[in-house]
Parts: C-alpha cells; structure tokens; sequence
C-alpha cells in the first residue's frame, strides 16, 4: 500500500494535469471518457476517473475551501461555485453527481430528498434536459434507501425515466477498494444508450470471509455510544463530515494490546486522507491543520473513496456482462434491495454483493501506526465512557475496561 501511494504521488504531483430481456449493445468501448463533476466536493471520483484514464472537462463546487482544493488539484479544469446558476453543461460523455447527503444521512437532519441541501440534485435533472452525456453517475449514503419508506429512490428514478435513461444502482462498501474504512454508499448508473448493468453490476467477488480481518485494531465513533457504535473489526467505520453530537470528529481506534494510554488512539488527518484513497496532504491546499483545525476533516469526510471510483472508471472503458435472469421483480411498495436496475417503469432486485472486487487490502494498523496516532483526550474518553453506562448496547469487557483505564490515565 505505501508503494502504491509513492507511486500516487509521483504520478500526480501537485496536481493532475439494456438489461432487459433484449440487452442494449455497449459501445464504451476503451474510449478516455470527458467528465463534467457535478458537488465535486474534493475530487475523490475525478481522481478516481483519471486513474482509469477519463479526463475532467468542468468541476462544480459552492464550499469555498473545497474549490481550493480542486483549483490545486486540477489547474486549468474550468471551476464553477453553484450549480444553481450553472446554464449548461459543456458536452461530455459523464456527468458525476455526489448530491449533498444532509438530509439523507443518519448523521444528518434527515429531512428527505426534498431537504434544502440533498434537494438539490433537482438542479442536474435541469442540466439533463439540455444535456446529452452517454452515462450518468449518482453517488450517495445508503441511508437513502429505507428513508421515508424508499421514496427517495421512488424520486431519482422517476426523473431518469421521466428523461428515457435506463439505471441501475448497488450499494459497495469502501473495503472492497482495499482501505481499512468500512464505507457503505449507494452507487447510481444511467444511460439512454448503453447498459448500466454491464459497468455497475458486472463483477462480484462476494463478501470476504471473516478471516481476512485482523484482531489487533477495532475503529468505532467515540461521539456515540448511546444508540450506535459503528463498530468495525480492522477498519474504521464511515468517515463523516459531522456527529451526534455536532462536530467534525475522527473516529477512534482501540488497540488492545498497546501500553495504557495509547489503547484508545484516534487518526490524524493524513490517515483520514489515506482511509480515503488520497495521497497525502491532498487538501493541504484547504490550510488549517490536523485534529478538527480548519475544514480538512470535513472535507475528507465527505469525500468519496478513491478507489471506488477507479474500478468504476475501469468498467466504464471495458463494460462487462450482467446475467439478470434469476432477478426478482420489484413491486411498487417494496423495500429496495442493496442492487437492482430497470428502465420503463419496471425493476428488478440483484443479489449483487457490495463487494464487486477484492483488491488487495491494507489493514487498519497499515495505515494508522500505533506510534503516530493521538492519544483520545480525557474530555472525549470521558464522554464516551459516560454515554455507554446509560446505552443499552452491549459492549466488550475487555474493552470497556481499556476505556476506564484511558480515562483514569489521561485524567492526570
């Protein structure tokens, strides 16, 4: 993984200059794709594309600090702040849209697809109506399946097939890209020509076995303890942009089998970059520092990983093959599945895994190196600590008492 990164760096430098019973024909072909990225955010799925050989024709982003960034990061790409006031869209093969999640998150308000921010993305089915790409690309929390009983779902693809674009969509979890970050998101694909089934559902490696993960690292949020955890074994749960508790905050890390005082450790922000994809200190252009100074946390928070979108570029220039026939149909009222895909009005559930690939996997004490992580400070152990005696949730002996232990140490 530390090669790889190297390797990342080098390259890049301070910059980076149907599936229905009658298939649709692809004609993706090898062809480098133009992308026009819609909430751009850090450019975590233009990166990705670019290392899969696509090209940025125009990046859209409103937060200041993020468009900082991204005028780094991608110089001479043409940079506009609110897709609001964005007329047209030049001509492109793909449009990304990662659509603000505030109001789809459970760490958000929750508010549903017509909230003031996730509510947005009524502005790139504008753009589509004038706009001709060959694929369109959504990205977005998982939560936005069940919420409001699947009616954000029921939205988006209205819209699409309001606009003839057949889509198809999967759930993936970061881990599958090879970072120790256990990040379930919910990738959308669609196209009036081509078959998203061939590029978003094409592969499948399975889950891994429960062998693949280390005993020597567990990532969980020390802002919960209440009603949640995000307990992961050899991974850090979901890095986000905000808590329960209303903070951009890094999730911790407990070490068993470190000296009292370092067992409850929480990463530092290039480990944040890493967990990610990124090479480090790609938002050193945003300034601030580590641990919450400045917009940095939250901007990696919200990113998407790199290497999701890297396989994605992947499939887009060599589509696969999809063999829906054993799908089930998707009645109006059913809860959607973690995969389906349809177009016409009608749908199909897939049992496609969030695992389209296994690539190799670096493992959280790779990244996050016992002797460069922080120690949790008093006043956060102390917090959590207060938060699991009242929680109903069970928790680990071993690991409560790690925690008593922190918070007596740090007291000092």
């Amino acid at each position: 993984m530390r090669q790889q990164r190297l390797l990342q760096v080098e390259l890049h430098g301070d910059s980076v200059a149907t599936c229905f019973t009658e298939r649709v024909p692809n004609r993706t072909g090898s062809e480098s794709l133009s992308v026009a990225g819609l909430f751009a955010g850090i450019g975590g799925v233009e990166l990705g594309l670019h290392d899969a050989g696509h090209r940025p024709e125009l990046l859209c982003e409103i937060w200041d600090s993020a468009q900082e960034v991204l005028a780094h990061r991608f110089p001479g790409v043409p940079l506009h702040d609110d897709i609001r006031s964005l007329r047209r869209i030049p001509k492109v093969d793909l449009i990304t849209a990662g659509f603000p999640c505030t109001d789809l998150s459970q760490a958000g308000r929750t508010a549903g697809i017509n909230g003031e921010q996730s509510g947005l993305v009524a502005e790139v089915f504008r753009l589509l109506r004038s706009a001709k790409p060959t694929w369109l690309l959504l990205e977005n929390v998982r939560n936005m399946l069940p919420l409001d009983g699947g009616r954000a779902m029921r939205y988006l693809i209205e819209e699409l097939e309001a606009l003839d674009y057949r889509w198809a969509y999967r759930v993936v979890d970061s881990r599958f890209a090879g970072v120790p970050q256990r990040r379930h998101r919910v990738l959308m694909l669609a196209s009036r020509s081509e078959d998203p089934c061939s590029v978003l559902l094409a592969d499948d490696a399975g889950n891994p076995p429960d062998e693949q993960w280390r005993g020597d690292a567990y990532g969980f949020y020390w802002t919960e303890g209440l009603r949640g955890l995000g307990w992961a074994q050899d991974a850090t749960p979901p890095l986000k942009g905000g808590s329960t508790i209303g903070i951009p905050s890094p999730p911790a890390v407990w070490l068993p089998w470190e000296d009292t005082g370092r067992k409850i450790v929480v990463p530092r922000l290039e480990h944040a970059e890493q967990l990610q994809g990124f090479p480090v200190d790609w938002t050193i252009a945003a300034g601030g520092g580590d641990r919450g100074r400045g917009p940095r946390w939250k901007l990696v928070g919200n990113a998407v990983t790199v290497g999701v979108a890297r396989w994605l570029g992947a499939r887009l220039s060599e589509p696969g093959s999809y063999d829906g026939s054993s799908d089930r149909a998707l009645a109006l009222g059913d809860r959607w599945p973690n995969a389906a895909w349809g177009g016409k009005g009608q749908a199909w559930a897939s049992d496609a895994s969030c695992w389209p690939r296994q690539e190799p996997y670096s493992h959280l004490t790779d990244i996050i190196a016992p002797a460069e992580a922080v120690p949790l400070s008093h006043k956060a152990s102390a917090g959590f600590l207060g938060r699991t005696s009242r929680a109903k949730l069970r928790f680990s002996e071993d690991f409560l008492l790690d925690v008593k232990e922190h918070v007596a140490f740090t007291a000092g």
